[in-house]
């Protein structure tokens, strides 16, 4: 098997739920908004608006309201990526929001594992009271609706990632009753 650098990226890329107190170099986080932002979207709209929280009072008040966000207590940062619906005209962006959004958070993922960070996923949309938190917290305007919380920030541990390959799940050209 050909094993690239990209590949062994997205193979020990892992859910990172305790940091480092070590404060992240600006110079990688505009890597991983880059990163983010060159994933593909639906007519290449980019329905997105990405807010990074470095503002201690902030990510505290976030793991405050936020259920399934504890880790934003030790977290020096996180992204939360938002889609931007305010263009009532621009269907393919009502339409398509969380799929592009989806891809970039995909893309922040692996970028933040490739930089020796480590981040983990926490869902905000489509549970309308987990979207309204990061919404009044950091006052976004009406038809930007965050798709989730990515704390982000040097691991505290070196835990290994799961091997999540599973044969089962594969189905090759239609399904066999």
């Amino acid at each position: 098997m050909c094993m690239n650098e990209v590949i062994k990226t997205i193979l020990e890329r892992r859910s990172v739920r305790k940091f480092s107190d070590k404060p992240i170099e600006k110079e990688k986080i505009e890597l991983i908004l880059k990163a983010g932002m060159a994933s593909p979207s639906a007519r290449n709209r980019q329905p997105w608006k990405f807010f990074v929280v470095d503002d201690r009072d902030l990510l505290n008040k976030l793991a405050d309201e936020l259920p399934y966000a504890k880790m934003l207590y030790n977290a020096p940062l996180c992204i939360i990526p938002c889609g931007d619906i305010r263009d009532k005209e621009d269907l393919t962006a009502q339409t398509f929001w969380v799929q592009d959004c989806s891809a970039s958070v995909q893309n922040i993922l692996i970028a933040v594992q490739s930089l020796g960070l480590g981040a983990v996923w926490t869902a905000c949309y489509p549970k309308e009271d987990r979207i309204k938190i990061p919404q009044n917290i950091l006052n976004m305007p009406e038809g930007i609706i965050p798709l989730c919380v990515i704390p982000i920030g040097y691991p505290e541990d070196k835990t290994e990632a799961k091997d999540k390959f599973k044969q089962e799940n594969i189905i090759w050209n239609k399904f066999q009753n």
